[in-house]
């Protein structure tokens, strides 16, 4: 896992005065565990979530039982729902979410490696969805953390320059 990237989200964070959630289905923690364990952490990172039942989506994050039934837990739509819920149930100003299929297993629709992701802050909320392939369980929750933690490192950087780009906006 890249430290040096860990460290400059918490110092961009932290000269941001940005405060950090995160919302997790199939990392489990993975980047909020990340994040504080290194030291100064608590100066940025509010909360995490882990939401990994589709109940607990609900409970914890206001994702709406249409979303989860009309798209599925692994979905962009889904991922939007989490990262906001994460800044509705929280301080922060900025939120990741992930949802994905880690694996074993996957469908011909949602084949393991999927992982969706959705980037909550001041522009709104920005979902991309990264194919990392049947890798095997533990190594596609790395490749989700590690990415997860791209997407924060740009998010903050486009905070800076006054722009908010991932893949693509949510509706």
């Amino acid at each position: 896992m890249p430290s040096d990237l860990r460290t400059d989200i918490l110092a961009l964070a932290r000269a941001r005065g940005v405060m950090i959630a995160t919302a997790e289905s199939c990392t489990a923690g993975m980047v909020a565990a990340a994040l504080t364990d290194l030291a100064g952490s608590s100066a940025v990172f509010e909360r995490g979530f882990v939401t990994y039942s589709n109940a607990a989506k609900e409970e914890m994050l206001g994702v709406t039982q249409r979303a989860l039934v009309t798209h599925g837990a692994v979905s962009e739509p889904v991922a939007a729902e989490m990262a906001r819920g994460a800044l509705d149930h929280s301080a922060a100003q900025l939120a990741v979410a992930i949802t994905g299929i880690a694996g074993p297993g996957g469908s011909d629709h949602k084949p393991e490696g999927r992982v969706c992701f959705g980037v909550a802050g001041p522009a709104g909320v920005q979902v991309e969805t990264v194919e990392f392939g049947a890798l095997g369980r533990a190594q596609v929750r790395a490749a989700a953390r590690d990415y997860a933690l791209k997407l924060l490192y740009n998010a903050l950087v486009a905070l800076h320059d006054s722009a908010f780009s991932l893949a693509r906006n949510t509706p």
